[in-house]
This record gives structure tokens, sequence and C-alpha cells, in this order.
């Protein structure tokens, strides 16, 4: 729909946002490091049970020592790659085996411990490396579900009936394939809110710098006005005051064409700011305003109409909307949307009352699919991914005319092509200034 569907755009950003931080991993082995040497050391010498101390403190003392390495190996704001966090928690996963096999397997209750590197993966790596993850663990609850040490209990030794170990072997994996499938949905949501945003954010940007530069030339325009109409004025006199066989009369003549064509081109740099007034965008009628946004998305053998239906009676006069980034781009990315999909024709309807001001937005082509209908407005949602759009231009126009107090609905027509029925209370609309800050929805 717009250079901001373009795939490339956000690569990098998206491959980005499942790096973790090296500092955040190592701070998570030294809570675990902390809790297996207390909880160890209690058991063994406040619990008076008989423990393998040794083998078991030198599997601790081992991670604290990979801990140092990697604290003072690596600067603080270093970042994993995918493979390279997975590989991490691979051996926090087998660290924990080890220890949870000689102090009773599946019988000591801190096996449930193993549900913790799982979910780490589900909320910062990729779905590969979670689900490789979520195999290793388990194949180890399988492993010392069988090879394990018995639990030294101080008198008659207790021992669980296999039915009920199975149970615990059932439970520990579905609750590692449910809690890291939960924590992966919720977390993939996030990180794709969080690019689209991200998106939305730099659209706006883009048509804000758009905008500026309207203005910058327009201003510049007034300003080099006056002096060059002195200069125009000055030069035509020399031109009167030479001779014909003067020497200077050809460098006088091109002098007052270079003025002229120097003044078309600051006529042309003033219409970039056509409309505007003291605000920095300037206020327009809507249909104007719509107008504008449609303009640059009219292409030829497409009939692209703006129809004004103002109320009948004597009825509210057409109210002004500012010239702000959010409307122009949001409009445009909507009517741009319905020109690529249309046949032949799109129809932009605008009416407004004493109450509503509504735009509608109609074309004639196949309509939308209804399994993208129903979630239409989402990010990466596209009937278009095989040809290389993202789904997001849709979004990035819901957003930002939301952010203008816009409310946005899409529907399919009776017959064929697509409607989309934008609406605006009157008197937030013709409250909005040109400047941004009274928006009280951030991106």
């Amino acid at each position: 729909m717009s250079d901001i569907d373009h795939p490339d755009d956000y690569h990098e950003a998206r491959a980005g946002a499942r790096h973790v931080r090296l500092r955040t991993l190592i701070l998570i082995r030294w809570v675990a490091i902390s809790g297996q040497l207390v909880s160890i050391l209690l058991v063994h010498f406040w619990l008076a049970y008989s423990l393998p101390l040794g083998l078991l403190l030198g599997a601790v003392a081992l991670s604290a020592a990979i801990n140092l390495v990697a604290t003072f190996a690596r600067p603080a704001d270093y970042r994993l790659s995918d493979s390279r966090a997975a590989l991490f928690l691979a051996y926090d996963v087998i660290q924990l085996t080890y220890l949870i096999a000689f102090t009773g397997g599946l019988e000591n209750p801190f096996a449930i411990l193993f549900l913790v590197p799982a979910t780490i993966s589900a909320t910062i790596l990729s779905l590969r490396s979670t689900m490789a993850l979520d195999a290793l663990v388990i194949v180890c609850v399988t492993i010392v579900a069988f090879l394990h040490r018995p639990l030294p209990w101080l008198e008659e030794a207790l021992t669980l009936p296999p039915l009920y170990l199975l149970g615990l072997w059932i439970a520990l994996v579905l609750g590692t394939l449910f809690v890291t499938a939960y924590a992966w949905r919720v977390t993939s949501e996030a990180r794709r809110m969080a690019n689209a945003l991200s998106a939305t954010q730099m659209a706006l940007l883009h048509e804000q710098r758009l905008s500026a530069l309207g203005s910058l030339a327009a201003a510049a325009a007034h300003q080099l006005g006056t002096p060059l109409a002195t200069i125009a004025v000055v030069s035509r006199e020399l031109e009167q005051d030479l001779h014909d066989d003067s020497p200077h009369q050809e460098d006088a003549k091109l002098l007052v064409s270079e003025v002229a064509r120097c003044r078309e081109i600051l006529g042309r740099l003033s219409a970039l700011g056509e409309g505007e007034t003291e605000e920095p965008y300037g206020r327009l009628p809507v249909s104007g305003l719509v107008e504008a946004a449609a303009t640059p998305h009219r292409r030829d053998g497409i009939a692209l109409d703006v129809i004004v239906q103002p109320p009948e009676g004597a009825g509210a006069g057409e109210p002004s909307a500012p010239r702000r980034a959010e409307i122009l781009h949001g409009l445009g990315n909507v009517i741009e949307n319905a020109v690529q999909f249309c046949k032949s024709r799109v129809e932009v309807a605008v009416s407004w009352d004493n109450h509503l001001v509504t735009i509608e937005i109609t074309d004639d082509g196949p309509g939308v699919a209804p399994s993208i209908l129903v979630r239409l407005g989402e990010p990466y949602v596209s009937s278009r991914r095989k040809s290389g759009g993202m789904g997001l231009g849709v979004f990035i126009a819901k957003t930002l005319l939301e952010r203008t107090g816009a409310t946005i609905s899409f529907f399919n027509g009776h017959q064929h092509g697509a409607r989309i029925v934008i609406t605006w209370p009157r008197y937030v609309l013709e409250a909005l200034s040109a400047d941004r800050r009274d928006l009280n929805v951030n991106v």
C-alpha cells in the first residue's frame, strides 16, 4: 500500500527484536545459582539429608565460573544472537538435569524448574529455538525419570507408585508445551504490535517532514520575494537605459529573463504551502482535505471521484480540519488501497451534520475475504503477502486516524467491492489544531 509496506524496511528491526542482552541472561543465571546453592546447603546441613555435596556444588561452581567469564568477556550491552541465546539456556537445562538426577529425579519438587528455561526461551527467542529447547527439556525430564538417585530419606525410604511418577512426567511435559506455547503467543503479539507501531511512527515522521518541507519552501519563497522584486525593477531599468549597440545590452536582457525565471520558481515553491495559515499545516474544508489526500493517488484509467454530500435543508456548514500529517497520511493510505484493488472506479463520499463528519471510501473491486475482513486493521494482515506486502498499510492508516479521534470500520459492498467508513465527532475534528501536542494517544 505504501513504501512502509515493503518487508525490507523492517527486516532488521524485526530480527533484532529476538536478540537479548547477555547481561539479562547472566542475571537470571545468578538468581538460579543462588537458589541452587541455598537449597543444597539448607537441605544438607539444616535438614540433615545426606546429599552428594561435592558433585552438586561442583555443578553450581561451574555455572558460576561460566557466568563470571561471560560477564568480563563481553560488554554490558552485548546482545546474543538467537542461536547463542538458545545455547546459553540449553546449558541451564543440562545443569538442572544433572542436579535433579542426583537429588531424587522427578520425586524432587524442584523438578518443576524445568519450565523456567523453556518459558524464557518462548519470550525472547524464535519459534525454532523455542521448539528445540522444549525438545531438550522433554528429553531431560525423561532421562531423570529413569536415571536418578533416590531421595535420601531420613527414615524408611518412600517409594512412589510408577503411575504417580508417570503422572509427574506427563504433567511436566504438557506443562512445558502449554506454558511455552502460551508465552510465545503472547510475546509474539507484543513484538508484532511493537514493530507495527514503530512503522506507524516512521510513516508519520515521513509525512511530517514532507509537510514541513512545504512550509519551509513557502516561507523561503515569501522572504525572497521582496529582494527579487527589487532586482527585477533594477534590471528592467538597466535594460531600458542601455543603448541597443551597448555591449552590456545582451547581459541586461539575460538578467531580466533569469529574474523572471526565479520568480516562476518561487511561485511554484509558494504553491507547496498553499492553504497554510499561521499554523504549520493550516486548515481546509473537509472536502478540500480529502481532495489533498486523494490527489497523489490518481491513476490513468481509474476514476477517483470525491463527492461532497452536504446535509439537506439549512444544515450545518462544512467543517474545517487541520492539514495534519496523521489525517493526510491515514486518508491517503486508505484511498491508495482502494485504488490498487478496484477495477475502474473509487468513490470518496464526504458528508456531515451537526454532530458527525463521515468519509466513506468505496471501490468496485473484488472486496475483502471474510477471513481477512474480521482482522483488517490489525498489523501484518494482508491478502498480498506473497507479492511482498507486509500488511501494515491499513494498520498505519487506522492508527493515525484514531489518533485524531476518528473511528474506522471495514465492510464489503452489497454486490462487490469494499467499503471503509471513517467518522469523527464534529466537535473533535474542528477542535484539532495543527500542533501534534493536542493528541492524547501516543504511537
